[in-house]
């Protein structure tokens, strides 16, 4: 802006006489044309220039959800049980898998399975990967499970990481594997 101004002086100061009369006018010019540019180089104190960033987090917005790995171990002593509750386990799992809570799931064995006959498998526990906002919220999905109730898993540990998946293959061959609840294992 002052560069400006000192622009505009020595061009009215060059073309200007020696008339006192004219160097008034070319003051008051300057002084006007000073207030005018300064008005619009530099806005009034109370004028925002630019924005703040604008919270968007309130109490009742829905906090980002992210996909986590979760790995949840039995109890001792607790293959029966899970062999008795798996037909339930499978028959609630179907509504959190069409919401998008369960991306995927399955049983964690201590050794390679012998065979496709669950009661000679050595389960350890379960692993699924859930859709989440928070480690207390997989607690109560994991809490409201027919396996927690009934004693087959360990819920509180339960192993979670925030996980980033680097590719979503189905595996070759194979169809999605949903086991029917109705059916007899």
């Amino acid at each position: 802006m002052a560069s400006l101004l000192r622009s505009f002086a020595t061009t009215t100061s060059s073309s200007s006489s020696s008339s006192s009369t004219f160097n008034k006018l070319t003051l008051l010019n300057k002084s006007v044309l000073y207030r005018r540019v300064r008005s619009i180089a530099v806005p009034p104190h109370n004028i925002r220039t630019h924005q703040q960033p604008i919270r968007t987090m309130t109490s009742t917005e829905i906090p980002h959800k992210i996909e986590w790995l979760v790995v949840v171990p039995d109890f001792p002593g607790a293959h029966e049980k899970r062999l008795e509750v798996r037909p339930q386990h499978f028959g609630a799992l179907r509504p959190a898998v069409d919401a998008g809570v369960f991306k995927m799931g399955g049983a964690v064995l201590n050794e390679p399975p012998q065979g496709a006959d669950p009661a000679k498998f050595s389960f350890a526990g379960s692993t699924i990967v859930i859709s989440a906002s928070s480690r207390e919220e997989i607690k109560e999905l994991l809490r409201g499970d027919v396996y927690a109730k009934e004693g087959v898993w360990d819920v509180e540990n339960a192993q979670m990481w925030p996980f980033l998946c680097a590719f979503r293959f189905p595996v070759p061959g194979q169809e999605e594997k949903f086991p029917d609840p109705r059916a007899k294992q």
